[in-house]
């Protein structure tokens, strides 16, 4: 895969370091935008917003690409960068100038996922990032809960999703937002009828998928520099030279264990034993938070290829769009397959560390204790 992709031109570069330098500003353009719609604004209802949430590389993307293509959904798009501050006026600017036609190119990593301006993309973290401080600082807890109070973001976000909807002539919100994983309580706290979708998939077909995801983003990095800038200023520091740990419960000593593993050379060990403490948490949250667990769904990745007109029809019921899920599912289902591009190539050592670190994790999340083998379909 060229890193080609990775390019970012001088004027998008150096807008979205005026927007990311200035959010202070761009907060309060936002707030006097939705004063100029507020009574527009306030007949838009938020209804059983759905935020699509996982580990990279677990199926997030494609997950998202199926909820979005809905009619009644709205959602972030790879155009709206970076002013999404302002997603009203910025719209409209768009719509007005954008060509009607854009040809679909695959994305940046090089994983099949063909997209235009118009195709959904995670940028809440822009906006989350705007308010919170240490949301991606690996020595303290990441999580947000129910506890969590923040005011000024809770009413900027609000109206920021209905301005959204508003815009699109939309009546349901959709976010695809992998840091997400650690603010569903939160988030059901802020709305009490939002669906969870949490895609999981098996650590050693994902392990793989991060280590080639880390090093074509690592080796853009040095070709083209600004790509670093870009991620964070969007937020993504999954993978590259900027990657950082997500710490969803505080215990830093496992976050400088995971850290320790990879500065002594044990990569794949460093990998499942980060994906392991993350998903333990995770599990662990589902199991005590009765409401939580009645919201979600959990998409194991591998049943969704084995068996993708069932599991898409289970999807569209969970988070109600139900209604075309005949289309739907005919236009997703054949799309749904093994990647040919890659395989995991693990020596027997790292193999067995897998299994020590996520074999618990594994069955927590409602995999059979023998897992199907490597000739079964998934996705990308």
């Amino acid at each position: 895969m060229s890193t080609d992709a990775f390019h970012v031109p001088l004027g998008r570069h150096v807008m979205s370091g005026f927007v990311h330098h200035a959010r202070w500003l761009w907060r309060g353009l936002g707030n006097f935008e939705t004063s100029l719609v507020r009574a527009q604004v306030e007949q838009t209802p938020i209804v059983k917003p759905i935020f699509v949430s996982g580990l990279a590389r677990s199926g997030t993307s494609v997950l998202i690409e199926i909820i979005a293509s809905h009619p009644s959904v709205a959602t972030h798009q790879y155009r709206d960068f970076p002013f999404l501050f302002i997603p009203y006026w910025w719209r409209q600017t768009l719509d007005r100038s954008a060509p009607a036609n854009v040809e679909a190119s695959e994305r940046a990593h090089g994983d099949r996922l063909m997209v235009t301006p118009n195709s959904p993309e995670a940028f809440e973290e822009v906006l989350w990032m705007a308010f919170f401080k240490g949301l991606h600082d690996p020595q303290q807890r990441n999580a947000l809960d129910a506890a969590t109070s923040n005011p000024k973001f809770e009413a900027f976000y609000r109206d920021h999703i209905r301005k959204l909807l508003l815009i699109s002539n939309r009546t349901r919100y959709a976010a695809k937002g992998n840091y997400n994983l650690t603010r569903m309580e939160y988030l059901l706290k802020l709305f009490p009828d939002a669906r969870f979708v949490l895609p999981v998939r098996l650590p050693r077909e994902q392990i793989a998928s991060l280590i080639k995801q880390h090093k074509l983003f690592s080796e853009a990095a040095e070709k083209y520099p600004r790509s670093v800038k870009h991620l964070d200023r969007v937020g993504h520091f999954e993978f590259g030279k900027h990657r950082i740990w997500i710490n969803p419960d505080g215990r830093n000593e496992v976050i400088e264990s995971i850290d320790s593993l990879f500065k002594t050379g044990e990569e794949v060990r460093g990998w499942a034993r980060y994906w392991a403490n993350l998903y333990r948490w995770v599990a662990e949250q589902l199991k005590t938070n009765d409401a939580l667990r009645a919201a979600t769904l959990v998409v194991r990745y591998e049943e969704m290829c084995d068996q993708p007109e069932r599991v898409l029809r289970g999807l569209l019921g969970h988070v109600e769009l139900a209604d075309d899920s005949d289309e739907r599912v005919n236009r997703w289902a054949p799309s749904l397959s093994r990647p040919t591009y890659y395989k995991p190539t693990f020596t027997e050592a790292e193999e067995r560390a897998i299994e020590e670190e996520t074999s618990d994790v594994v069955a927590a999340l409602g995999y059979d204790p023998q897992p199907a083998g490597a000739g079964q379909r998934s996705i990308t």
